[in-house]
């Protein structure tokens, strides 16, 4: 049976700077609020009290522009004085959230949260995250998940929330590799693609495996490249120790993932003790 998202009452925070990569992270989660019969939460946060007042009132605004005649999905405002660095954690789990989906104003942009400070605030939560930049959602959803699988043991973690979200939104799943001479990586690579294809078939994913012609040291332009090519509506990594996804590759490289040129939503999951959390389950 398809890995579906489980039927408690999923709730996604979006964090909000009212700027227009906002409004396309409101979109997204409104098209996956949908698909899940899940609420919908704007948090926006000031760093002083003599300015939450204004901030309730824009986004008050902000929920009644969200909001679709008819539609049954529930959005609802938070504002909180702080940090976004601190807030953002302290309000999804003060809400139970299952998701957040943020906006990055990419490499350049100088407003809301950039590529290297959207890992910092990845990393101070357990939930996962999906950051967007300008490119919208079909209203089918992510159609097409590239699934990065590296060296590292705790990159097949992620296969548990992939196989959730496609069996929800009935994705193709794409698992890439990086292609490696060394026996022994060439080995560990053969393993990581045996337990994917075992474990999305198990639960009648629709995948496919392929190995790039980049290798470890450029494989990042690989996924980037193959992404491209199938049309992805989403990528999904891992965020491993000290904020660096890919180890050996270094943060510029994870700075160019989440701020890629065609503007392919990214999603971020934290390594955990065991492959399931954050609220998203199989049934």
């Amino acid at each position: 049976m398809p890995g579906t998202l489980s039927t408690k009452r999923y709730k996604i925070l979006v964090p909000t700077d009212f700027t227009k990569v906002s409004d396309v992270a409101v979109e997204h989660a409104k098209t996956v609020g949908a698909h899940l019969g899940a609420e919908v939460y704007l948090l926006h946060v000031v760093p002083r009290r003599e300015e939450v007042e204004e901030a309730r009132r824009r986004l008050t605004i902000a929920v009644e522009r969200a909001t679709d005649p008819g539609s049954s999905l529930k959005i609802h405002k938070l504002v909180r004085v702080g940090s976004i660095y601190d807030d953002v954690a302290d309000a999804a789990a003060e809400i139970d959230a299952s998701l957040i989906i943020m906006g990055t104003h990419g490499m350049r942009g100088m407003q809301f949260i950039t590529g290297s400070r959207a890992l910092r605030l990845v990393g101070s939560s357990e939930v996962p995250f999906i950051v967007v930049q300008e490119r919208g959602i079909k209203p089918s959803g992510y159609d097409n998940i590239v699934v990065p699988l590296d060296l590292h043991r705790e990159t097949r973690q992620k296969l548990a929330l992939v196989a959730a979200m496609a069996g929800t939104f009935k994705s193709k799943v794409h698992v890439v590799v990086p292609r490696e001479s060394d026996e022994f990586l060439v080995q560990q690579l053969n393993n990581h693609i045996k337990f994917a294809r075992q474990f999305l078939g198990e639960r009648g994913i629709d995948h496919d495996t392929t190995i790039l012609d980049a290798d470890s040291r450029e494989f990042v332009d690989g996924i980037l490249a193959y992404a491209g090519k199938v049309d992805a509506d989403l990528i999904t990594i891992m965020n491993l120790s000290q904020g660096n996804i890919f180890g050996v590759l270094g943060v510029p490289y994870e700075q160019e993932l989440l701020a890629n040129d065609q503007h392919i939503p990214v999603m971020l999951v934290n390594p955990r003790e065991t492959t399931t959390g954050s609220g998203w389950s199989f049934q």
